[in-house]
This record gives structure tokens, C-alpha cells and sequence, in this order.
């Protein structure tokens, strides 16, 4: 496996891929099979890292960081080190949806709200034949059960596991159990597999090509104002940092 070349933001090692790129590592990691953790990194994350030493170290242990959102690509560039193109936590998951079913490769969903992991799961085998979802499991759980979600994940024999708990929970977890999971390769989601089951839109097309996808949401579900609030403030870290 070659070095990926990263740039750090704000602490944080940013991969410097196109999503290609990125899902070929992805997909690289899956081959040579030891567990390891993929994260897509979005402002709000990278905010609270700077005040949660533990957010900051399960990033730095990452095996691979990617810029999910406008924000992260350009806080790279004011770093003066650019990233390629923002890769998203649902664009990556689509793209490795799809190796998975040109390989065979067994996808287990972690999370959401009951009956949702199902029907995303069953939109990404009808989308990407010879996909085999290896099993689903919403993410209501207790921490009592967490042993139980755990050796369901391990026993399902999945070489990728996408987790939609929400950041920051969703890494937390994944880093906490990666060993026990024994999955190739574990990827938080958030929202994802909402979208996947069709119970939340996407922004459309043109938005995100006018790297306002964050405005879409935040129209499509106004609820989202208060986590927007961070962005003023991420902003204005940044500015300070890479004068």
C-alpha cells in the first residue's frame, strides 16, 4: 500500500484524493484485510476536535481522513495545501457499494432507526448486483447490547461495515471496537442510509455543484440550524490559524 499524501487542517490529516482515489484505497485496505477505520471529515467534527482531545486522537489513528464538506476543502486551501475535490461519507459509500458488487464483497449496515439499515440495504442490492449485504442492525441500541451488536457484526464475516450513528458517535464507536469488529474496513455514514431508503432527499445536483449542499439540507430540514451554527465559528478558526 503507497504513503497517502495528506495535508493537516486545523491538526487533522486530510487525504489529498479524488473520490477515485479514495475508493482505490478503500478497496486496497479491503484486499490486505486487517481492520481499519475510514473517515469522512466534515467542519462540524473538526470544531468540536479542537476542544475533545479524544475526537482529535481517533482521527489521527484513522487509517484514511477524507474532506466530506466545502468547509474542510477550504480550510486546506488556506493552509495552502489543497485537496482535489471534497469525498463525502455517502459518496464514498456508493462508489464502494459498487466495487463491492463487481467483487463479491459482503457490506454489513450499522444504524439509523429501526427498518431503515433493511431498506438501504436492499436499495444497494438492487442498484449494484452481486452485492451481498451481510446483515443490518438499526442503531437504538444499549450499551448493554453493544457486545451483542458487536459479535453479530464480526459473525456476519462483512468486509465493510458503514456505521450511521452521527458524528461524532459513529467514530467513537468504530475506533472502540475495530479490533473486536474484525471487519476490513469500518466507515461512518451519518445520514446515508436515510437517503439510501428514501426517507430524506438529497440536495440537488446543482446545489452540491455550487458546494451548497449544506444550504439544501439545512432548507430541507430546518431543525439542522442549530449544528449550522458551528460554521461561523469553524470559519473564523481557520481564518485566525492561516492568516
Amino acid at each position: 500500500m503507497h504513503t497517502i499524501e495528506t495535508v493537516h487542517v486545523l491538526g487533522a490529516p486530510v487525504a489529498r484524493l479524488t473520490l477515485a482515489e479514495a475508493a482505490q484505497v478503500v478497496a486496497g485496505f479491503v484486499r490486505e484485510g486487517r481492520p481499519r477505520q475510514v473517515i469522512t471529515l466534515n467542519p462540524e467534527y473538526l470544531y468540536q476536535a479542537q476542544f475533545r482531545p479524544e475526537l482529535m486522537e481517533v482521527v489521527r489513528r484513522a487509517d484514511l481522513v477524507t474532506a466530506d464538506g466545502v468547509g474542510i476543502v477550504w480550510a486546506a486551501r488556506r493552509a495552502g495545501n489543497p485537496v482535489p475535490e471534497r469525498v463525502t461519507g455517502i459518496d464514498l459509500l456508493l462508489r464502494l457499494a459498487e466495487e463491492a458488487g463487481a467483487q463479491g464483497w459482503r457490506v454489513f449496515l450499522l444504524g439509523a432507526a429501526p427498518g431503515v439499515a433493511e431498506a438501504a440495504g436492499r436499495e444497494l442490492a438492487a442498484r449494484y448486483p452481486g452485492l451481498t449485504v451481510a446483515g443490518t442492525h438499526h442503531g437504538y441500541f444499549k450499551a448493554e447490547e453493544e457486545p451483542a451488536v458487536v459479535a453479530k457484526v464480526r459473525q456476519s464475516r462483512a468486509d465493510l461495515l458503514f456505521v450511521a450513528l452521527g458524528a461524532p458517535r459513529q467514530e467513537l464507536w468504530a475506533a472502540r471496537h475495530l479490533e473486536a469488529l474484525g471487519v476490513p474496513v469500518v466507515m461512518g455514514v451519518g445520514g446515508s442510509f436515510d437517503v439510501l431508503a428514501g426517507k430524506v432527499r438529497r440536495a440537488p445536483v446543482w446545489l452540491r455543484r455550487l458546494h451548497l449542499e449544506w444550504l439544501g439540507r439545512l432548507l430541507m430540514d430546518p431543525k439542522r440550524w442549530r449544528r449550522q451554527l458551528v460554521l461561523p465559528k469553524f470559519v473564523l478558526l481557520v481564518l485566525r490559524r492561516y492568516r
